[in-house]
């Protein structure tokens, strides 16, 4: 299926080919994200919203295309992110996991270089983040946050934002065939 203007769904195999990244942009985009999270909001609080290690395993997830790949991602970089946070060792790691994987599973189904699709994903995924987190949250840890949709509606927007800018630089660090 083929339209004029921009596509959604995949129409070629070249487009349903994974992303090829230099091993130092995998160890070094990360890294720094996990840094931001940390570092910061000490500095700056009104930039605490931002989860910019969710919206880097996000980008590598549907870039790659291979849910392997996805999972190894959000695994590697949730459960680095609970090292460095206060919460319990596992909840990031677990939540971020799913995130990969589901967000690959979409990559490999959709044209994921479309600015608006890649919005809706950022704004998707980051509620996705937000809701399994509360859940873990009450069902593991039988603690008794508050789910705040509105809130989260718009710092996924914000989030979503963010990510769009985040994604056009990162799209200039792979690998061209």
């Amino acid at each position: 299926m083929t339209y004029s203007g921009d596509r959604l769904l995949l129409s070629s195999q070249r487009e349903g080919q994974e992303s090829r990244f230099r091993g130092w942009v995998l160890v070094v985009v990360p890294l720094a994200a996990l840094l931001f999270q940390v570092y910061v909001p000490l500095f700056f609080q009104f930039l605490s919203f931002l989860e910019m290690p969710l919206l880097v395993v996000l980008y590598f997830a549907i870039m790659r295309r291979t849910q392997i790949s996805g999972l190894m991602i959000g695994a590697l970089v949730g459960l680095a992110q609970d090292s460095l946070s206060k919460n319990p060792l596992g909840m990031f790691g677990i939540d971020k996991t799913l995130v990969g994987y589901f967000a690959a599973s979409v990559g490999m189904k959709i044209d994921v270089e479309n600015g608006l699709v890649r919005l809706l994903l950022c704004f998707l995924f980051y509620g996705f983040h937000q809701f399994f987190y509360w859940v873990m949250a009450r069902a593991l840890l039988s603690q008794q946050l508050a789910l705040d949709l509105p809130r989260t509606a718009i710092l996924g927007l914000l989030n979503a934002i963010v990510g769009i800018a985040l994604f056009a630089f990162l799209d200039k660090l792979r690998e061209r065939a």
